[in-house]
């Protein structure tokens, strides 16, 4: 993944790259694109970028790492507001049985979670895509997903990006930052058995 998102670099040049970068973090979750591409449209890309950022002097790590939260915070918004307005049939209308497979399972993750299921949620593939449209069919107040949506969307954006970055321009700290993150794909898998478990307990109960 990295090798490709480098190749975008040199293919671009560096405004055109932030800008790929910035839209496919935004289409992501506000066009649900990261249902059928969620290594390009998730972790990996956000990896890569830093790496990128990290090895050449062309990518500005902070202006890359502004642009991809404030491009997460947007498009989590777009799926929020899309849900609040077009409610159950916005969800209802895509009829892949796997996409309700994943809707079924975000909607658990949300009544399990509430609050917090917006903020986790951007660790989790399936939950950064599903999770803000569900907000919105169940009626989440405005401003409480928002104030969700920033922890959640600004620590992931900037968290993953800086990871890969350290990990490419300092070698010293290499195996730290590849240590964090995998720590962090490590804990959205472990968000993920928790939450099925406790859907378990629920459904035995």
């Amino acid at each position: 993944m990295s090798d490709d998102v480098s190749s975008w670099l040199d293919a671009l040049g560096p405004l055109a790259f932030y800008l790929v970068v910035w839209g496919l973090v935004f289409v992501g979750t506000a066009l649900f694109v990261g249902v059928f591409l969620p290594f390009l449209t998730g972790d990996s890309l956000l990896f890569g970028a830093g790496l990128v950022a990290g090895s050449t002097g062309s990518i500005d790590i902070w202006v890359l790492t502004t642009g991809v939260a404030v491009a997460a915070i947007a498009g989590d918004q777009v799926g929020y507001l899309l849900g609040r307005r077009y409610g159950r049939p916005y969800l209802t209308g895509r009829r892949g049985r796997w996409v309700q497979r994943g809707i079924a399972k975000t909607e658990r993750f949300y009544d399990l979670f509430g609050w917090w299921s917006v903020v986790v949620g951007r660790y989790v593939p399936w939950g950064r895509v599903f999770v803000p449209a569900v907000a919105g069919v169940s009626d989440m107040a405005y401003w409480r997903f928002v104030t969700a949506n920033v922890v959640g969307a600004f620590t992931w954006g900037v968290l993953i990006t800086l990871m890969g970055y350290f990990a490419a321009s300092i070698p010293a700290v290499r195996p730290i930052a590849y240590g964090i993150a995998c720590a962090v794909i490590l804990a959205s898998v472990v968000a993920g058995i928790r939450a099925w478990r406790l859907d378990r307990a629920a459904g035995a109960s």
